[in-house]
């Protein structure tokens, strides 16, 4: 058991792994749901597990999410089913290897909270000003990864629409086709059984759009997320000892070397120029997008938001 817990933990202290992260989160929240399921109902206290469920799930009355609002971002890492959390994780690991790989880690776990924010504020809107909807609030909460995952599919497909994923009994199809089927799928389900959990999907879709047109535009809507997950994961680092050395430079000129030297560094990360990004778009041309490096695919990105 012990090993166990260290893969985890190592898991976590692997640098850019956010997406086996945030796959490992949803697990083991839906792990512990299950323990307390069953425990629950052997000891016939039923009432825990409802009301643990209460607390993870966002409630479709306004009223009871003003009472309970942490339930805006805890119910994208829970899950009831297993067949629920299975195809969310599917469907978050295929489309989000693609944005971890063009857009990078931080603009992945961007993405995907920002999408189950916004699936579960398009929930409480549609049931609380829609007249269809209102007959329905104070019925069951809602929970799941869907919106969030879909919304990770749709700016993979927003950033990417031509990428091709190869189906079993379909072959190559891309991802534009497979999203579009998702989303549409989601809308005529809208006003079926499950119409919470698929207008959530709607509100995470129109996000996962909106967050990559805008971040083409050089427009970052996830740095607020960025600064709290950092914020967060550096009140569990532990901190370096602090070394002071002192060095008497001998001219002006050494320490202008210095700043142009950390300039340099600093532009390392820039646009790339026209040579670079012809270069990149030949070795498309020869084997295809899959052949780039993640360094190659986020200058590649850099260089559409120049233009």
């Amino acid at each position: 058991m012990s090993g166990l817990f260290d893969d985890f933990r190592n898991e976590f202290s692997k640098p850019n792994n956010t997406l086996v992260q945030l796959i490992l989160v949803n697990t083991v929240v839906y792990l512990a749901v299950v323990i307390l399921y069953v425990v629950s109902h052997i000891a016939k206290t039923t009432d825990i597990y409802n009301t643990v469920i209460g607390y993870l799930a966002i409630p479709s009355s306004v009223n009871a999410f003003l009472h309970r609002p942490w339930t805006l971002l805890t119910h994208i890492f829970a899950h009831e089913e297993i067949f629920h959390i299975l195809f969310n994780m599917l469907f978050l690991y295929w489309f989000g290897r693609l944005i971890d790989e063009y857009l990078g880690s931080r603009r992945l776990v961007g993405l995907y909270i920002t999408g189950g924010i916004a699936g579960g504020l398009f929930f409480l809107a549609m049931y609380n000003l829609v007249p269809y909807f209102q007959e329905q609030v104070g019925g069951p909460p809602m929970l799941g990864a869907s919106a969030a995952a879909l919304s990770v599919a749709v700016g993979a497909a927003t950033l990417l629409p031509n990428y091709t994923f190869h189906l079993l009994f379909f072959g190559p199809v891309r991802i534009k086709y497979i999203v579009f089927f998702f989303v549409v799928l989601s809308f005529a389900q809208s006003v079926g059984p499950n119409a919470g959990g698929n207008l959530a999907h709607l509100g995470g879709a129109l996000m996962g759009f909106v967050y990559v047109k805008l971040l083409q535009n050089g427009t970052d809507i996830g740095r607020p997320i960025y600064w709290v997950v950092d914020t967060w994961s550096n009140l569990f680092k532990p901190k370096p000892a602090v070394k002071v050395s002192y060095r008497q430079r001998s001219s002006t000129s050494a320490q202008g070397s210095v700043y142009a030297s950390a300039g340099s560094a600093s532009t390392s990360i820039s646009t790339p120029d026209q040579d670079e990004v012809d270069t990149i778009l030949d070795k498309i041309s020869r084997s295809g997008y899959e052949s780039l490096t993640r360094e190659e695919k986020q200058k590649l990105f850099r260089a559409s938001q120049r233009n």
